[in-house]
């Protein structure tokens, strides 16, 4: 009998009902193995879409630190940046003559992006493109502001492409948002102007200082989030509900603003994401974003969601269960997970930067459900610091790196697996020091 050799590539996606006897089915894999199936074993054969494996550049991590307290929210603290190549193992950290002073010239506040950090540094008069390189931080490019003017700390962004970079705040009296774009390639002004946003009636006098800001890539729509006040800084009255406007990232028009169904403020909203991720698509191109309430023991974190192709908050998700405090960075590892690092609203640990009352769970959005990090089967202990991303996910090693800052221990970074699920220990920090953030960044080439 004569016979039918049929091949497939691992990529389609199909469903085939195989009948004829005289076919043999040959599969290659990815490995270059080859295995052959008669027919006659075989009643149905279906084929899945398997993530491509990820595989990043050559890349190291930036490690930031402060002395004397912790920082972020415009503290005025010595900050320190050094590389490593590696987290998890290696020699104690130490800083000492090691690494280099960013404070007085420039924020850990900053965007991060492929080699390179973007900012408006403390002269506030220009964007810059920096490079940490040689434990020095370099600069790259920088491009003066033209008309649009930001203030340190106090903005919001997206990228729209790889060189595109959209960077958006309220203006100087807080009455109107304004916008620029950015290529990265040279830092050059594309363009920039005014959203055509008004504040609300009722005697609302400011916008929210930055918003947050993200972009949509399937319809090409931008999503900014902000919210109307009256008075200014601590003592200022808030919407209780945030906007959501949903904006044509090409002509920078605002086709809808829609009010958000929650009572809730959207975490970050004075800085946008320069400090910590709030916000992330799936891979059905959900979108989700970070946010918390007011109740009469403290702050309840929420991670609220946009459905693939709808424009406003939906009404009946809630992707952060068993909330005990204020949700602060989400990070999507895939397959539903994802890492989160919330404050525990208890009156005895306190609610300040430097409480020890912070901690990092998984939650599952498959299952509903969220498990607080542990280690040897221990919870890991809180850790003081709350503004800023102490996390970094390496897509190409399905890990997360994260720092804590104990009570009663130094500095440590753990190490989480993420198709296991085990936590291991990573190295130290020497004492003396406040963990921050860490970066993954790629080398240069």
């Amino acid at each position: 009998m004569k016979r039918f050799i049929l091949t497939f590539v691992a990529a389609m996606t199909m469903c085939l009902t195989l009948s004829a006897q005289q076919y043999v089915m040959k599969i290659t894999k990815a490995d270059g193995t080859v295995v052959e199936l008669n027919a006659d074993e075989i009643t149905n054969v279906s084929f899945v879409n398997i993530a491509e494996p990820i595989v990043l550049a050559p890349h190291h991590f930036d490690l930031t630190v402060t002395v004397g307290k912790q920082g972020g929210m415009g503290r005025d603290v010595t900050t320190i940046v050094q590389s490593r190549d590696r987290l998890d193992s290696g020699a104690e950290v130490d800083f000492k003559n090691v690494g280099a002073e960013i404070n007085t010239t420039y924020t850990m506040e900053s965007i991060v992006r492929g080699k390179f950090y973007y900012q408006v540094p403390v002269s506030e008069d220009r964007f810059v493109k920096l490079q940490f390189k040689d434990n020095q931080m370099k600069v790259v490019q920088a491009q003066p502001f033209r008309e649009n003017t930001y203030n340190c700390r106090q903005y919001t962004h997206t990228w729209l492409n790889d060189n595109t970079l959209l960077i958006m705040a309220a203006n100087g009296d807080k009455n109107a948002i304004i916008w620029t774009k950015l290529n990265t390639d040279d830092m050059s002004i594309i363009s920039e102007g005014t959203l055509g946003i008004s504040l609300a009636s009722g005697g609302w006098d400011s916008f929210t200082t930055s918003g947050v800001l993200t972009y949509r890539k399937s319809d090409n729509k931008l999503f900014y989030f902000y919210y109307n006040k009256k008075g200014t800084g601590r003592k200022a009255t808030k919407e209780d509900k945030f906007h959501v406007a949903v904006i044509n990232a090409e002509t920078m028009a605002v086709e809808q603003d829609n009010l958000s169904p929650f009572a809730a403020e959207t975490a970050g909203s004075a800085y946008g994401e320069l400090l910590q991720q709030t916000t992330f698509f799936d891979e059905q191109d959900n979108l989700y974003i970070a946010a918390f309430s007011d109740t009469s023991i403290g702050e309840e974190g929420k991670l609220l969601r946009i459905k693939k192709g709808e424009f406003n908050i939906d009404a009946d998700f809630n992707g952060f269960p068993n909330s005990d405090g204020k949700l602060l960075t989400t990070q999507y590892l895939g397959n539903g997970k994802v890492f989160c690092y919330s404050r525990h609203d208890d009156s005895t640990l306190g609610t300040t930067i430097d409480s020890y009352a912070h901690y990092y769970s998984i939650v599952d959005l498959k299952a509903n459900t969220r498990t607080r990090m542990a280690f040897n089967g221990t919870d890991i202990p809180y850790s003081s610091g709350r503004f800023s991303q102490r996390s970094a996910f390496d897509a190409g090693e399905n890990k997360v790196y994260f720092g804590v800052n104990t009570e009663t221990a130094q500095p440590q970074i753990y190490v989480y697996d993420v198709k296991t699920g085990n936590v291991s220990e990573g190295i130290k920090v020497a004492e003396g020091y406040y963990f921050e953030q860490i970066r993954l960044l790629e080398d240069d080439k």
